[in-house]
């Protein structure tokens, strides 16, 4: 009989069930094709009978010139099965579905599993929609055996203490083809539709809308060194100082001053202009990313309260703040950078 702990990984591994549309993979893909000729792509965290990323790298396998395309399936207690599509497997000379070959796994296909490390280990580039819940882990295991990815993402995964040192050592970024807003995930049919979009197409498919999605990967593409174009000049006025920190606060990437050289805090989305080249990035502005930060003065604590701000702020922690036009302010969520 299943005990709680398997009926609740049971379900986190349902909500994490979550499909990739075809388009928005097309969107992404094509800023890689470089990169694929003579590449062994590992697919796995996907079921390749419904898989989008299979469905893609099959009808463009000739195309890529690819080497080998692998799928695993997973499930939750029984063992589970991979499929590989593999080039010219029978010699006659064109790449169909003779080349497909579908072979039992002794072990669930779960991408923590001995068996599916060392399909891993022999992989060039993984490419997948792995699970949010375990996206520190997923990306843990893709560092340490030094893979090359393209996957998708919670924009939230930038505060991860696993991830944000990736991200400032760049050694990992933001893919190129969703900048905002949120993607619609095709989902199972027992999935509970109580999120705050979705829908059921005509065929009783159902599709939910995730925010916040973006693409993760250590490839490079062609634009991710252009220069960020600044035409906005740094005031003190318009440009205020944290109270806890020497840097100055920038509300939208696109007020980045082009005469500031000093430290500044901008939004997460900054990240998706970010050109390694142009600018360096600092740390994350909270006090267990970045400990130069202060605690945040009891008196600016007092203040904030007074005017009745009711965002959770205690004496003693270690976040930004500033005043804009005179009143207490606390940033959602600042990256601190500086100009090359």
């Amino acid at each position: 009989m299943p005990t709680n702990a398997d009926l609740n990984k049971a379900a986190i591994a349902k909500k994490d069930e979550f499909y990739t549309q075809l388009t928005d993979i097309e969107k992404e893909m094509k800023y890689y094709t470089n990169h694929f000729k003579d590449q062994v792509i590992f697919c796995n965290c996907d079921d390749p009978e419904t898989s989008n990323f299979w469905k893609y790298f099959e009808l463009n396998f000739d195309r890529f010139g690819l080497k080998e395309l692998i799928a695993t399936h997973y499930e939750t207690d029984k063992p589970s099965y991979k499929i590989e599509l593999i080039r010219d497997i029978n010699n006659d000379g064109v790449i169909d579905k003779k080349d497909i070959i579908k072979t039992q796994l002794r072990q669930n296909g779960d991408f923590r599993s001995p068996e599916c490390i060392e399909i891993l280990k022999k992989a060039d580039i993984v490419i997948t929609n792995p699970p949010f819940s375990l996206f520190r882990e997923y990306i843990a295991q893709l560092i340490e055996y030094n893979k090359k990815f393209i996957i998708i993402g919670n924009l939230n995964a930038l505060h991860y203490k696993e991830i944000f040192p990736l991200i400032k050592d760049n050694k990992v970024w933001l893919g190129k083809s969703i900048t905002n807003g949120d993607r619609e995930f095709r989902v199972p049919d027992n999935y509970p539709l109580n999120a705050s979009g979705w829908r059921i197409d005509k065929e009783g498919i159902k599709y939910i809308r995730v925010k916040g999605v973006r693409w993760f990967t250590n490839l490079e593409y062609d634009t991710r060194f252009e220069d960020l174009i600044l035409y906005k000049h740094y005031t003190p006025k318009d440009y205020p100082k944290y109270v806890n920190y020497d840097a100055i606060e920038v509300s939208k990437v696109t007020d980045i001053p082009v005469d500031y050289y000093g430290k500044m805090g901008v939004p997460d989305t900054f990240l998706q202009k970010y050109n390694p080249s142009q600018f360096e990035i600092i740390g994350y502005g909270r006090g267990d990313f970045l400990p130069e930060i202060e605690c945040v003065p009891q008196r600016f604590i007092e203040e904030y309260r007074a005017i009745g701000g009711k965002g959770h702020i205690t004496s003693g922690m270690k976040t930004l703040c500033f005043y804009k036009d005179g009143k207490p302010t606390f940033p959602f969520s600042r990256i601190i950078i500086k100009r090359k």
